[in-house]
């Protein structure tokens, strides 16, 4: 470990829950606060030495004022440390790293822990009524949709802006139900496995008769079958392709990193797990929003100095299935070496928890499998993407 070099020392998730499922009781600054707690419980340092917390969410109306503030001071940590809520869409949970990252590579920091967090659930209905409507009806909009899933700039949902992506790379319906199915199976045998055992937090949820726990993923469809996803009506466009069957689903979740120089890992008695090797954001048109991904890992990868082929593992944001594929075929990605226990279609996309989960994931994966160097990307609704390069730390 180097002195200067940035480093992860802590990486844990929640398990994803499904609307109005496990954690509808639960703000994302709770479930994000439990995640933050059962972290750092793994690990003997005095809290005092964090710097600063950095978390993405993306769906804050009603949430109170600065999420990230509220997990900060319910996970116990001293109420001197600041803590910014960041909002990049679904990226903001990497965004929250790069961020991290930069700042102690500026000299303001040398121990900041990132993080993601969205509780799709509890996005409220809203109602502009500040200036009095004397006749008419009002309208309530569904504020996940309009602040998590709505394309401003074209006015229309993610999903449609991925149909003209599908047709331009000749992805068809079956290819895209193939690739959920695998998703799907991918994360059956991860679950049997109990290969995500030690990447989760479990989460307590209070309640009229007890406390539960939660320990697992709630989304993945273990029964799928590609009979079961042909059937599966379009969803956004009347002939279209993507269906709920091969698109993520919608979730609330959380995720957390403890981002740190070597020096300042070493001086707690910290030990890393990889080294944050480069990171970067891109953008393009907005209707090609999907592909986001492509462009942000050649730029992370020419930064790192690394080709695809170097690659060992990689976690892909399974938006929908179609953008999956054509950043997978513009990228040239190994499908083996992608996603290898499955993605947000089987376990979920709770939108900035997945940024940061996507690179949890991946950080567990290339423990568990010995590899050297990972790649995690993914879309970001506007227009957007990021990706960020890992290296194991031996």
């Amino acid at each position: 470990m180097k002195d200067n070099d940035i480093y992860i020392a802590a990486a844990k998730r929640a398990p994803i829950g499904k609307l109005n499922g496990a954690f509808a009781s639960l703000s994302a600054a709770e479930i994000g606060s439990q995640v933050i707690k059962g972290m750092l419980a793994e690990h003997e340092f005095d809290h005092e030495l964090i710097d600063e917390v950095i978390i993405g969410q993306v769906l804050t109306g009603g949430a109170g004022q600065n999420p990230a503030r509220q997990s900060a001071v319910w996970a116990g940590l001293p109420s001197r440390i600041p803590a910014m809520t960041v909002n990049m869409v679904c990226g903001a949970g990497q965004k929250s790293i790069h961020l991290a990252a930069q700042a102690i590579k500026a000299g303001d920091a040398d121990l900041v822990l990132a993080g993601g967090q969205d509780s799709m659930t509890q996005a409220p209905h809203v109602l502009h009524a500040r200036a009095p409507k004397k006749l008419g009806d009002q309208v309530m909009k569904d504020s996940m949709i309009t602040d998590g899933l709505w394309d401003k700039f074209y006015n229309i949902h993610m999903g449609e802006t991925v149909e003209p992506i599908a047709s331009r790379y000749d992805i068809s319906r079956e290819m895209q139900d193939e690739f959920a199915l695998n998703s799907q199976l991918k994360t059956k045998r991860a679950m049997e496995s109990c290969l995500f055992e030690q990447e989760i937090v479990p989460i307590k949820v209070k309640t009229n008769k007890s406390d539960a726990i939660v320990s697992h993923d709630e989304q993945p469809r273990p029964q799928s079958s590609l009979k079961k996803l042909s059937e599966m009506p379009p969803a956004f466009v009347g002939q279209g392709t993507i269906t709920a069957g091969n698109a993520s689903g919608i979730n609330d979740g959380a995720a957390s990193v403890l981002v740190g120089r070597g020096s300042a890992l070493a001086s707690a008695g910290l030990k890393p797990m990889v080294r944050i090797v480069s990171y970067a954001s891109a953008a393009l048109d907005p209707i090609d929003m999907g592909l986001g991904p492509v462009l942000a890992s050649k730029q992370a990868l020419a930064k790192a100095g690394w080709t695809i082929d170097q690659l060992d593992v990689v976690e892909l944001n399974e938006a929908f299935a179609a953008q999956s594929i054509a950043v997978m075929r513009d990228l040239s990605l190994n499908p083996e070496k992608v996603n290898p226990n499955g993605g947000a279609i089987a376990l979920g996309h709770p939108l900035a928890a997945s940024g940061c989960r996507i690179v949890v994931s991946l950080i567990h994966q290339m423990i568990r499998a010995n590899a050297k160097r990972g790649l995690a990307s993914m879309c970001i609704g506007g227009g957007q993407g990021v990706s960020i390069c890992l290296e194991l730390v031996d």
